[in-house]
């Protein structure tokens, strides 16, 4: 079995850009148009310790020369300990436990970002399913 602790979490990279007032003016109209997408990366930096990147970013579904680019990179540094065999095990704790455990934070802090910029109705899902998410990656 395998335990882990998440010893420390930090906002690794904002970008937020919205470049002109058209396109400001343009997203509460075009808001169906984009999508929140998710993106969990891992890597290890020492023996036992993992840093696993969540992050959100705002993409639109339709091409579009002029568009709001906006991405949140949280970042966990995770300690694990145990038996490192178990490859499901592992990739569980960083696919779904840790991303879940964060979620609420990272949420909080994009949901932010757009109130700050005048986006008062921006909506985005209070709940992820990550298990879901991760067995649609393995399937």
């Amino acid at each position: 079995m395998i335990n882990y602790k998440v010893l420390s979490k930090y906002v690794k990279n904002i970008k937020f850009n919205i470049p002109n007032p058209k396109i400001f003016y343009s997203l509460s109209e075009n808001i169906s148009n984009y999508k929140i997408n998710i993106d969990i990366k891992s890597n290890q930096f020492k023996e036992k310790l993992v840093e696993i990147e969540t992050s959100l970013r705002l993409k639109t579904s339709k091409e579009a020369q002029e568009k709001i680019d906006a991405e949140i990179v949280y970042s966990s540094i995770v300690e694990l300990n145990g038996d490192m065999s178990n490859k499901k095990e592992l990739e569980e704790i960083i696919l779904i436990k840790v991303p879940n455990e964060v979620y609420p934070e990272i949420r909080k802090t994009f949901i932010f970002l757009f109130e700050q910029s005048g986006f008062k109705d921006i909506k985005i899902d209070e709940n992820v399913d990550f298990k879901k998410l991760y067995k649609e990656k393995i399937n």
